[in-house]
């Protein structure tokens, strides 16, 4: 899969007045899903940066996916042009550019081809207060490298395949390993988000829980309580990409032993041990985020002040109240032959559009992966009775109407839904 070893030159690194021995590492990459990349945008692109004699490299998380074998969602570029030169340049082409949201800190988009191109001067960060940085451009790849959180994420990839490595993230995505670029302090001092960064990583890299350098954890504990300056919406932005990943209730876990629940909006004493054991039973039919994290929960409370916390969406707040409500109520009857009747019963008078999927995530809390099959193949039945058909009978009173309809909805669920209209009718009494 791997091309040789091109080249490797010792370099000396200067990390915050820290002297250390550095290696720069290249090889280079030919594989298929990199040589997908190159459309007709990218190259129009990669020809224009190389005529006006700027660098242009492949940068951050699409070069750890290249290296992974997986084909990039998102690609960001990094560059030695300066936003200036760059928009000179996109002017100069009739290339468009939009979304200048980013061009303080060096980031300036580009589309071309139906494509849009993320371009991003090389930078240091001057001065950080733990949310925000105040950047410096630079054209030294390996500065910009060193303001980055992981060595996973700290790597480039020139556009003819030639990778370039200063901080062996190269052999940390091999060994599996999550590491801090230098100083983990310093790293999360720069960022406190970079916290459930690590953790989010973690679970995407890491072939097994708990297998932290005791440096990076004890990192982590000091400088956790920066964490209740970031916003609320970052926070839940890495929470659920974390809560979908590997390892998902080691990681939670972890987040209690060092200290760092009440920082981000989860209960003081939430129940760690049901959360263990829910995703223990969960993980392997993909729950939802809240799903997961409900187990924490011992109150519809705690989801309310999740909610003000992370400013989380309607309908994942409602899902976590719902499973807070239901896990102990609703569940199987072991008395009858349809286990999955309270079920179906409880989404038939719900009436709620979502009320199903809200099940679905419900049967994945519990671990019912049998009825969680049954149930994802059954469609909800139309009641065949209606207002207007008791009308036709002479009933006029809208009270009498909605009693009567009750109650033929308490006989159509006891068939199992199977009663027709006219069966359904002949059992009111006119009279």
């Amino acid at each position: 899969m791997w091309g040789r070893i091109v080249r490797s030159a010792a370099l000396i690194n200067n990390v915050h007045g820290t002297l250390c021995q550095r290696q720069l590492f290249t090889m280079q990459l030919k594989t298929a899903e990199f040589q997908s990349l190159f459309t007709d945008g990218l190259t129009g692109i990669a020809e224009l940066f190389e005529k006006h004699s700027h660098e242009l490299r492949i940068a951050g998380g699409a070069v750890r996916d290249l290296l992974s074998g997986k084909r990039p969602e998102d690609v960001d570029f990094a560059t030695t042009a300066t936003p200036e030169e760059m928009k000179n340049m996109f002017s100069g082409a009739g290339i468009r550019m939009i979304n200048n949201k980013g061009e303080k800190h060096g980031t300036i988009t580009a589309r071309l081809h139906n494509e849009n191109f993320e371009v991003t001067t090389l930078r240091v960060d001057v001065v950080t207060d733990g949310r925000h940085a105040e950047v410096e451009f630079t054209t030294d790849w390996k500065k910009d490298a060193e303001r980055r959180d992981l060595t996973i994420n700290s790597m480039f990839l020139g556009l003819d395949g030639t990778l370039y490595d200063y901080f062996k993230g190269y052999e940390d995505l091999q060994n599996r390993k999550v590491r801090f670029v230098g100083s983990a302090a310093l790293r999360i001092q720069e960022d406190y988000l970079r916290i459930l960064r690590y953790f989010r990583f973690y679970g995407r890299v890491a072939s097994e829980p708990d297998q932290h350098d005791t440096e990076t954890l004890q990192a982590i504990r000091e400088n956790g309580r920066g964490l209740a300056g970031i916003s609320g919406e970052r926070i839940w932005v890495e929470l659920k990409k974390m809560l979908v990943g590997n390892h998902a209730a080691h990681l939670l876990e972890l987040i209690y032993t060092l200290d760092l629940a009440t920082f981000i909006g989860l209960p003081a004493e939430g129940n760690v041990e049901e959360m263990k054991e829910v995703w223990q039973r969960a993980h392997n039919w993909s729950p939802k985020p809240m799903t997961v994290l409900s187990a924490l929960f011992r109150s519809s409370d705690d989801v309310e002040k999740l909610d003000l916390r992370l400013k989380i969406s309607k309908e994942e707040k409602n899902l976590g109240i719902f499973l807070v409500k239901h896990r102990r109520d609703l569940i199987k009857d072991h008395d009858k032959q349809d286990s999955l009747k309270p079920y179906t019963d409880f989404i038939i008078d719900c009436r709620e559009p979502d009320a199903q999927s809200k099940v679905c995530e419900l049967l994945k809390y519990q671990g019912e992966e049998q009825l969680l099959e049954e149930l994802s193949r059954w469609h909800i039945p139309r009641f065949p009775v209606s207002g207007h058909d008791l009308r036709k009978m002479g009933i006029t009173s809208g009270k009498e109407i909605g009693t009567i309809l009750q109650n033929l909805r308490d006989i159509w669920k006891k068939s199992h839904y199977k009663m027709g209209k006219e069966e359904l009718l002949a059992t009111v009494n006119t009279s």
